[in-house]
C-alpha cells in the first residue's frame, strides 16, 4: 500500500509518499500563512514526483506544529513519535535522535524499535532554534546558507553570553564593531544555540548512535557545533528534514495494514 506522512511545520511542510517501506516522492514547501493550502501544494508536488495520482494513496498521517490543520486526515502522530520512527527506519543502530527545526528543538531517547523511551522541549524561545540563526545571520549581513560554511573556518572560540535572541543580536553587532572575525562570531552563534540543545539532551540521556534531524541539521557548522559539545560523533541521514514526514508515512502504513 502507499502511504502518505505530512509533516507541517512552523517554517515549511512537508510530505513523504511510502510503499512497503521505500519512499515513491517528496515534496517541500514553504508553510507561509496558508497552510492548509501549503499542505495541498507539497502534497502535489510528491504526487509529481512519485508519477501518481491522490487516489492511489490509502492512508495519509500528519505530525509537527500544525498537524491538526491538515486538510487531508485527522490522523496524526506527535512530532517525538515521527521523529523516533523515521530515524529508526533509516538508522536501525540510533538510540537518540536531535530534531532542530525553526522555532523548537527536542531530544528522543527510543529503543532498538524506535519506540520512544524518554524525551524532551526546549523552552519556547528561538534562541535553541534555527530561527535565533536566521537573525544572527541578518546581523551579520550574510545569508542564512552563508553562516555554517563561514563558521567552520573560524580560528578561536568567541564566547556568547546572551541567552535571548534580541539581546545576542545587540552582542553580535558589539562583536562586530570591536572587530572581531565574522568567522569567529558565526561559529559564536552556532555554538550558542548547540549548547542550549546539548542542554536538553543531556537531561534526557544518550547514548550511540545520536542523529541529528530537522533543518538545522542541513547547516555544517552547527552539525560540527553538536559533535564538539557531545563529544561523540553525530549521524546526519540523508534528507534530515523529512524525517518526521517519513515517520508520519510509516505509521500511516501501519495504521491501514
Amino acid at each position: 500500500m502507499i502511504s502518505a506522512g505530512i509533516d507541517i511545520g512552523a517554517k515549511t511542510v512537508k510530505t513523504v509518499l511510502l510503499e512497503d517501506g521505500k519512499i515513491l516522492g517528496k515534496g517541500l514547501v514553504p508553510a507561509g500563512l496558508d497552510t492548509v493550502a501549503s499542505t495541498k501544494q507539497t502534497l502535489k508536488r510528491a504526487l509529481a514526483a512519485a508519477g501518481l495520482t491522490v487516489e492511489k494513496v490509502e492512508g495519509f498521517m500528519a505530525t509537527g506544529t500544525g498537524r491538526k490543520s491538515c486538510p487531508f486526515t485527522d490522523a496524526e502522530i506527535t512530532e517525538v513519535g515521527a521523529a523516533a520512527k523515521g530515524i529508526n527506519h533509516v538508522l536501525e543502530s540510533c538510540r537518540a535522535v536531535i530534531d532542530v527545526g525553526a522555532e523548537e528543538g527536542r531530544a528522543v531517547r527510543c529503543d532498538a524499535k524506535g519506540k520512544v523511551i524518554d524525551f524532551a522541549f526546549n523552552e519556547k524561545c528561538a534562541a535553541g532554534a534555527g530561527t535565533f540563526a536566521e537573525g544572527m545571520a541578518r546581523a551579520l549581513e550574510i545569508p542564512l546558507e552563508e553562516l555554517g560554511p563561514l563558521s567552520l573556518k573560524a580560528r578561536q572560540a568567541v564566547p556568547m553570553n546572551a541567552q535571548c535572541a534580541v539581546f545576542a543580536e545587540s552582542e553580535v553587532v558589539t562583536l562586530i564593531h570591536n572587530k572581531t572575525p565574522r568567522e569567529d562570531i558565526a561559529r559564536a552563534v552556532l555554538d550558542a544555540i548547540a549548547s542550549r540543545i546539548i542542554s536538553m539532551v543531556r537531561k534526557v540521556g544518550f547514548e550511540k548512535d545520536v542523529a541529528l534531524i530537522g533543518g538545522m541539521a542541513l547547516n555544517p557548522g552547527f552539525v560540527e557545533s553538536m559533535k564538539r559539545g557531545l563529544e561523540m560523533d553525530v549521524h546526519v541521514p540523508e534528507d534530515p528534514e523529512y524525517i518526521g514526514a517519513l515517520g508520519a508515512a510509516l505509521a500511516a502504513a501501519e495504521q491501514t495494514t
